[in-house]
Parts: structure tokens; C-alpha cells; sequence
């Protein structure tokens, strides 16, 4: 009996050993994916990037007279246009109209003097101390006058009053006035194009309220300067505004062509994005096994677009069909 056990046991692992052997053959096969691929070439392409901006008067004057009192009088409301040289605020006349009457006798003097100084009866020092008072004086009033009288240094529109006729001047401006019929923007561009810009530059603008318009713009400053944290460069556009069709603050897509150049252009979806994050990256043909590529998006052509890397160049076979099955390294077929 012993015997027999012993002979059943050496013959269970026996079997037992060659269901593992198997197993481990099984599991050490290669996996193979089956994709398609495209050779990438070189395409012509015309540059241009889309870029959200928002519009504001191309001037803007806070009406802040440099003297504080009454107000008289306000000329007119929110939502008035108004021409340049056009009369805004006239504030309290007093000290205005008492400098007035102080330049007249100080002229009257003045020439008193100048007579006496020509008979010899007066001499050179107080000619010259009726002449220091009578400047001072003269420039006084042109002060008063331009603070007394505000009117308006450009043709705009009234975009906000703060004060009503008799109310005291403290401080806030009394009104705003903002310039419509030209507006301008400052528009972010990424540094990599930052060679491509130059003033006088052409470019349009489009808004969702006016779907079937394209408004033309310039580019009128290029600022000099990379922001460090966000890598763009400012861009001051200015935008002709006859129509009024345009206001400040409405949000526009502004459309900025850079001409043609060559790019490698590939199909969006063959794009693969890693989850939880937005690095993009491609699979290629590299000698039968499948190599991850992490690129860079740059223009969109309808289905296609253009990816940037060092290792995406000329030639180069990318995995467009069955590359969501992927992982790098992996053996790879190309079927037809």
C-alpha cells in the first residue's frame, strides 16, 4: 500500500509540473497590436492664430478739474457725444472772475510803470517787480480758466457722470469721457511668434454679435518685453470705428496671419491626451515597436492639425488607427 501512494504522488506532480510549464509559455507570447500608420511630410500651411481680447476707447479723459468746490454746471449726460473743445463742467467763477479783475489792474500798473521807467521816475527794480507779479498773475488765471471752463481735449462719447449741478467737487472725476470712433486692444500673443510681429502689421477682429462682419485692425505697439510667468508678449492693436458698430468692453476673436510656412500636419484624433493632465503625445513606427512621442498642438485645419516635436520630422511613420491600445515599447503589425 505504501508503495502504491508513494508511485500516485511522484505521478501528481509530475502533471502538476507540466500544467505550470505551460502556463508560463502561454503567458511569455509577445503581444502584437495590429494599427495602421501614415508616413508624415511636410505641408504648406497658412499661418494664423485666433487669439480673445476684449475692446476699450482708444483715449479715455477722467473730467477732474485740479480744483475742488462747487459745480455750477454739468453740459451734458451719459451717452452724449460730444466734439473736441465742446464745453463739460463749468465750476464755481469766483476765484476766477476776482484773478480776472487783479491781471487788469496789474496791466494798468504795469504800463504805469513802463512810462515812469522811460522818464527815469521809476526805476528797473520795480519795473521788473510789477512785471514778476503781473506773469505769475496772467499764468494763475489761464489755470483758473482751463479748471474754471473743463472742456473736452477730444471728440468722444460720455460714458459716466458722478456729480449733479450745485453738488462739491472732492475729487472723484465729474465725468468720463471715452474716444468710440477708434478703439484699441491689448492682445497676448505666445513668445514663439514674437520674430513675426511688427508694427503696421494687418489683421481682423470678429464678435458673436456681429456673426457675418470681419472688422480690419493694426497693430499699432509691439511691446518689447517676455512676460516670465505666463511666455507672451503684448500687443497694442487699433481699430477704425466710424460705423460705431464697435463699443469699449465688447469681447472679440482677433484673427492674426503670419503667412505661409511648412509643417507637419496629422489627424486630431490620431492625438492621443494623458489623463488627468493636457500633455499631448503620438505613437510611431519605431523599427516594429510602438514609441510615445510627447508633442506640442499648434494650428488647427478642420480635421487635421499641426503637431510640433524634435522627433516628429519627415518620414517619420505615425500610428494613426489603433493607437488607444498602445503603451510604449509594445510589437507592433501595419496592416494595410
Amino acid at each position: 500500500m505504501k508503495k502504491i501512494f508513494l508511485y500516485s504522488l511522484a505521478a501528481l506532480m509530475l502533471v502538476g509540473c507540466g500544467k505550470k510549464q505551460e502556463t508560463t509559455t502561454e503567458v511569455e507570447e509577445e503581444r502584437v497590436e495590429q494599427v495602421r500608420t501614415t508616413v508624415l511630410q511636410p505641408r504648406e500651411i497658412e499661418r494664423a492664430i485666433s487669439l480673445s481680447t476684449n475692446l476699450q476707447g482708444y483715449l479715455t479723459q477722467n473730467v477732474a478739474p485740479s480744483l475742488t468746490g462747487k459745480i455750477e454746471h454739468i453740459y451734458c449726460e451719459v451717452g452724449d457725444p460730444v466734439k473736441a473743445g465742446k464745453d463739460l463742467v463749468r465750476m464755481d467763477q469766483t476765484q476766477y472772475k476776482t484773478t480776472k479783475i487783479s491781471l487788469a489792474n496789474l496791466e494798468i500798473e504795469k504800463n504805469r510803470v513802463s512810462q515812469l521807467l522811460r522818464t527815469g521816475s521809476a526805476t528797473q527794480q520795480q519795473f521788473d517787480q510789477i512785471m514778476t507779479q503781473y506773469n505769475s498773475t496772467k499764468e494763475q488765471l489761464e489755470f483758473l480758466q482751463t479748471n474754471t471752463y473743463v472742456k473736452a481735449p477730444f471728440a468722444g462719447v460720455i460714458s459716466a457722470k458722478n456729480y449733479e449741478d450745485g453738488e462739491l467737487y472732492s475729487g472723484q472725476p465729474i465725468l468720463v469721457l471715452t474716444q468710440i470712433d477708434k478703439l484699441k486692444a491689448l492682445v497676448a500673443i505666445p513668445e514663439m511668434y514674437f520674430p513675426k510681429f511688427k508694427e503696421g502689421m494687418k489683421l481682423s477682429l470678429t464678435s458673436e454679435i456681429y456673426p457675418d462682419q470681419v472688422f480690419p485692425a493694426t497693430v499699432e505697439v509691439v511691446y518689447p518685453t517676455i512676460d516670465a510667468s505666463s511666455h507672451t508678449f503684448q500687443v497694442k492693436i487699433v481699430i477704425p470705428n466710424q460705423k460705431n458698430l464697435l463699443r469699449p468692453g465688447m469681447y472679440v476673436t482677433t484673427t492674426i496671419g503670419l503667412g505661409r510656412e511648412k509643417a507637419i500636419v496629422a489627424p486630431y484624433q490620431s492625438v492621443e491626451k494623458l489623463v488627468g493632465a493636457n500633455d499631448r503625445y503620438v505613437f510611431i513606427n519605431d523599427n516594429g515597436r510602438a514609441k510615445r512621442v510627447g508633442v506640442t498642438l499648434g494650428q488647427r485645419f478642420d480635421q487635421d492639425i499641426e503637431i510640433i516635436s524634435p522627433e516628429i520630422v519627415a518620414g517619420v511613420e505615425m500610428v494613426t488607427t489603433g493607437q488607444h491600445k498602445l503603451v510604449d515599447g509594445v510589437k507592433i503589425n501595419v496592416v494595410e
